[in-house]
């Protein structure tokens, strides 16, 4: 997960990416962890409904983690993603999963410095994240 973030320092020039699916919905119960603080528009970077926060690039690694070591404990799972994005994903009692995407970005536009604001935005996936796609055969 730690690659995460260093993509942020190793990828040049990145578009801030959108949330997965056609329409995700901001998270309402996220904690903020320090050092990291709200971003209400995310830096004005995502095309989705998001909740972000923001921190210094060379912080946000370890927040990502926090943020990561928290969802797990929540009973969150890490099912997927890529050097800047993860897909979590939680069973539903009654059957099915919910799904959330945790995406770190920042604007291509500023200089890609330590000091420099990068983001972590979340959202919740619409749906049942483990339920076969529409027209398939499980």
């Amino acid at each position: 997960m730690i690659a995460l973030v260093s993509a942020l320092a190793l990828v040049a020039a990145q578009a801030a990416p959108a949330a997965a699916g056609p329409v995700s919905i901001a998270p309402t119960d996220i904690e903020v962890k320090a050092p990291a603080v709200v971003s209400p528009d995310c830096g004005g970077l995502l095309s989705a409904p998001a909740f972000c926060v923001t921190a210094r690039m060379d912080q946000l690694g370890g927040v990502a983690d926090a943020y990561i070591e928290d969802f797990k404990a929540k009973g969150w799972i890490p099912a997927d993603g890529d050097d800047n994005r993860v897909i979590l994903v939680k069973r539903r009692e009654g059957g099915g999963c919910d799904g959330m995407q945790m995406v770190a970005f920042f604007d291509t536009s500023k200089p890609q410095a330590a000091e420099e604001a990068a983001y972590l935005g979340f959202a919740i996936i619409p749906g049942d994240v483990c339920a076969a796609p529409e027209g398939t055969n499980p």
